[in-house]
């Protein structure tokens, strides 16, 4: 958390939370939910500021009911998160990096989802793969230790046969099925807090 959030919270200790005005989409992307975007329950705009993308980077947490949020100064703006907490993107340099910027070097679990989606697990970060890296992510995907094309995944899925690994950093990552309207249960998280 920067020294300026910090010290701003030390001021003034009691300020109101906001709730519903930023979201992060299923590709990583921060968005600015005006009133118009939360009343007609769209995406919101994307947030594009270089540098207000990096504040927001930096003071992303989360409290013990398992709602997300940004620290904005004494205030924490709560978000809908439309996927997951992180969304991690494949990269050639460290396999996967998270919407913030930092590598997701280590990965404890691997779920693939029955929409399709892969979340991946380590320690508490909870990050689900943006769609668009998918194509690449599946040819690291090996069943019974043979590439998994899209027919025998689906099987896989279905009948929960044989046992779906995931390569990554030279090591295999046994992967579990999940029912995607699980995910935040699983991992205790809430996509659309509410004021307590």
């Amino acid at each position: 958390m920067d020294d300026l959030v910090k010290q701003a919270l030390a001021k003034w200790p009691n300020v109101p939370h906001c709730y519903g005005w930023l979201g992060l989409d299923a590709r990583g992307h921060w968005r600015m939910r005006d009133q118009q975007a939360q009343q007609q329950q769209l995406p919101g705009e994307k947030i594009a500021h270089a540098a207000l993308l990096g504040f927001i980077n930096r003071n992303y947490g989360h409290d013990e009911r398992g709602c997300w949020f940004f620290q904005n100064g004494p205030q924490r703006v709560y978000l809908n998160l439309e996927a997951a907490p992180y969304i991690a993107r494949s990269d050639p340099r460290h396999g996967f990096v998270l919407q913030t910027g930092a590598p997701l070097a280590a990965i404890e679990a691997a779920y693939l989802c029955d929409n399709g989606a892969l979340i991946l697990r380590n320690d508490h970060i909870v990050a689900q793969v943006d769609d668009r890296d998918m194509t690449q992510v599946l040819a690291w995907l090996r069943l019974d230790g043979q590439l998994a094309g899209d027919d025998a995944l689906l099987a896989w899925l279905e009948a929960g046969q044989g046992s779906l690994t995931l390569l990554h950093a030279g090591k295999e990552i046994a992967v579990q099925p999940l029912r995607y309207d699980a995910v935040p249960r699983t991992f205790g998280f809430q996509r659309a807090p509410q004021a307590e």
